[in-house]
């Protein structure tokens, strides 16, 4: 060739671009074309060969230039051509992508894509050639992702081949089709042709058409089989009244939908029977028994006693002052439904309990988790209590547990052990990893370890329990031989979602640790939604009841309007003494995946009100993306630390850096200034100090 084949690129490219975004003269507008046009009918194997390597090369290498690639072909090679061209090696480039990330750069690969490789991969195993065809037609993820990602996962190499050729090609034709037409172009004139125009309008259209078109296939797949009914009995089912299962129903009573509620457990579910509310009222308890403690240290004397049966009989009585806000009587008086009994799903629309049968357009699964008894050796001889069954035996006591035995040193574990601790209890806590709360900062987990062992709990950690057994009293071997004898055990390890006996292996709804659902919670039958523990990721009140409104409104508002459920930040928080509350990543997570970050640490004896309470103990963590003061995630590990992160949460919620906070007036002295002071440390870490020697000999100068 006399030419450079990338010189007639970058010639193409100025010629659209200034047709789109300039004023340029319509004379030398046509010279240029005709020149182009001249060459390509002087040279015409030359041209489609060499584009058509050049295209397998970019392709190949990931490179971002083949949109302009596409467009340049298809003006200088007309829409037949190019489409064939462009078609063939858009896809052979991207078969090569895939096989040097499977063969020779899967670390790489692995590395460099991070958390949205792990998103590729779980959509492959749930969906497999379907999810790879969705994502060639509608370009969601960049093109170069799907290629290195998918070699990373079992799809077959000719199996990708074939499915890229299809799914690409659409989008293709469109791209193409808007190429030809700007190379047409022989007037300024032409930017208006009906031609022109339509082919920007087919490109602008056609993610939504083709999104809408998945959306049918995926639906007719799922229903395969199924005869849908002419009519439904309710507007939404709920199978559950747990946290999420009591939400999903008030949206739905809310928005005069008719709606059935159906619980086999008690209503309120874990959180008001066995978790949250019981735990709570227990920790207040040794909240004020540890305030009584610590009194003499702010000038004041106290003896303390405890009274078991009081503390025992307030637990139950708060259950019962909450109770009714989650009663069968104020659902019902909302216009909810409630059906008592254990509910199976036998079509995608239909479900039965007992000898009643009920359809249903949206059907919402919130069944809840149960505890995880680990399967450990004569266990079962030594009456494990769980977190469902602690409440009556704690009551039935005289007196707080001698020796106790808490297995498990998550948020369940620490919480229980430090509360009986303080309120006289003898409590020795095992974990098998080598610090408590494995999942949060390190240092606040520590903080917390050291604050259980202050109260009297004795920690075993790296310390993994194999045998159990009784004689004249129950005991337990660790795996250094050692044997701790006790009188109650707690397992407090985990809890697993609530998924057999629901219908869902008859559906081929996916569920294995939990039930597999999409962003908007949609099972892979779309009118079945999870929300909850059984849906997770979190096992969460406040999650549950997110994901509850989330999954109700979808399945009342669908095929019309969806809602994606992992827009917002979800906080949680460990009511331990000191708290530890989070959102979003630990510096440690952010590390791992890769992402740009910087870590600013306030430390609460900085804060005024902290000390003038005696609590200066703890920290305000922030992790935010490199450069910017966008909040990835917050660490409080102190007082009111729950309380403290509220207003982080607002502000991720809503997309405001730590500069609105930092502008934001706070009462003084407040535990809210926390917030205001971390991001006040965090802008004093990134002032200019070139700025600061000009600001001082700028007040020099004003000062004469």
């Amino acid at each position: 060739m006399r030419k450079p084949l990338i010189f007639l690129i970058l010639i193409a490219l100025a010629v659209i671009a200034a047709v789109l975004v300039a004023d340029p003269d319509p004379d030398l507008l046509r010279k240029l074309h005709a020149g182009l046009t001249d060459w390509r009918d002087a040279h015409p194997l030359a041209l489609p060969i060499g584009f058509f390597v050049t295209y397998v090369v970019v392709t190949a290498l990931s490179l971002p230039f083949a949109v302009w690639l596409t467009l340049l072909g298809a003006a200088l090679l007309g829409f037949w051509q190019g489409l064939v061209l462009i078609s063939f090696a858009s896809s052979i480039g991207a078969l090569l992508a895939f096989l040097v990330a499977r063969y020779l750069m899967r670390d790489w690969v692995r590395g460099r894509l991070g958390p949205r490789l792990a998103k590729i991969e779980k959509g492959a195993a749930r969906d497999g050639a379907f999810y790879l065809f969705s994502l060639r037609l509608i370009p969601v993820v960049p093109f170069f992702v799907i290629n290195l990602a998918f070699g990373l996962t079992r799809m077959k190499a000719w199996r990708f081949y074939v499915i890229s050729q299809l799914g690409m090609l659409p989008g293709t034709a469109v791209y193409v089709a808007a190429g030809a037409q700007l190379g047409e172009l022989d007037s300024l004139s032409g930017i208006v042709s009906p031609g022109l125009l339509g082919a920007f309008a087919a490109l602008a259209v056609f993610p939504w058409v083709a999104r809408a078109v998945l959306r049918l296939w995926a639906r007719r797949r799922a229903y395969r089989g199924y005869q849908r009914p002419a009519k439904f009995d309710r507007n939404l089912i709920v199978i559950g009244a747990g946290a999420a299962g009591l939400v999903a129903s008030y949206v739905a009573a809310q928005a005069k939908a008719k709606v059935t509620l159906v619980q086999e457990g008690p209503m309120g579910g874990d959180c008001l029977n066995f978790g949250c509310v019981p735990s709570k009222a227990l920790i207040a308890s040794a909240k004020a028994a540890g305030a009584a403690r610590g009194s003499e240290a702010l000038g004041v004397r106290a003896e303390v006693s405890v009274d078991w049966s009081v503390v025992t009989r307030r637990i139950s009585e708060v259950i019962a002052q909450i109770a009714p806000n989650d009663s069968v009587e104020r659902y019902e008086g909302l216009g909810v439904e409630v059906i008592e009994g254990h509910a199976r799903l036998e079509d995608p629309w239909t479900v039965r309990i007992g000898e009643q049968r009920l359809t249903a357009r949206g059907i919402v699964l919130a069944t809840g988790a149960a505890p995880v008894i680990p399967p450990i050796e004569g266990i079962e001889q030594v009456e494990p209590l769980t977190s469902d069954t602690l409440w009556d035996a704690l009551a039935a006591m005289a007196a707080p547990p001698e020796k106790m035995v808490i297995l498990g040193g998550g948020p369940i574990g620490c919480e229980i052990a430090q509360a009986l601790a303080r309120l006289g209890a003898g409590v020795t806590l095992i974990e098998a990893a080598e610090r408590l709360l494995i999942r949060e900062d390190a240092e606040a987990a520590e903080a917390i370890a050291a604050a259980l062992r202050a109260d009297g709990v004795e920690l075993k950690l790296g310390a993994k329990a194999i045998r159990f057994g009784r004689d004249t009293g129950k005991w337990l071997e660790l795996e250094d031989g050692s044997k701790i004898e006790f009188d109650t055990l707690l397992v407090a390890v985990g809890r697993k979602a609530r998924l057999e006996g629901f219908g869902l292996e008859e559906l081929g709804i996916p569920a294995n640790r939990v039930i597999e659902t999409n962003e908007y919670l949609e099972t892979l039958t779309p009118n079945v939604y999870a929300a909850g523990d059984v849906a997770g990721p979190m096992q969460l009140t406040n999650a549950a009841g997110h994901q509850g409104w989330i999954a109700a409104a979808n399945a009342l508002a669908a095929p019309f309007w969806r809602f994606k459920a992992h827009a917002a930040p979800i906080p949680h928080a460990v009511f331990t003494a000191p708290e530890l509350a989070r959102v979003g990543m630990t510096a440690s997570e952010a590390e791992a995946e890769g992402i740009a970050h910087e870590v600013t640490t306030y430390p609460l004896g900085d804060l005024d009100r902290a000390l003038a309470e005696g609590a200066g103990e703890g920290f305000v963590r922030i992790v935010t993306a490199k450069g910017s003061d966008k909040i990835l995630g917050v660490t409080i590990c102190g007082a009111h630390a729950a309380e403290v992160l509220a207003e982080f949460v607002l502000a991720m919620r809503h997309g405001l850096g730590l500069g609105k906070i930092l502008a934001t007036p706070h009462v003084y002295p407040s535990w809210s200034e926390a917030a205001k002071n971390a991001a006040g440390r965090w802008r004093q870490a990134h002032v200019n100090p070139r700025t600061l020697r000009l600001a001082e000999r700028f007040m020099a100068w004003r000062r004469g």
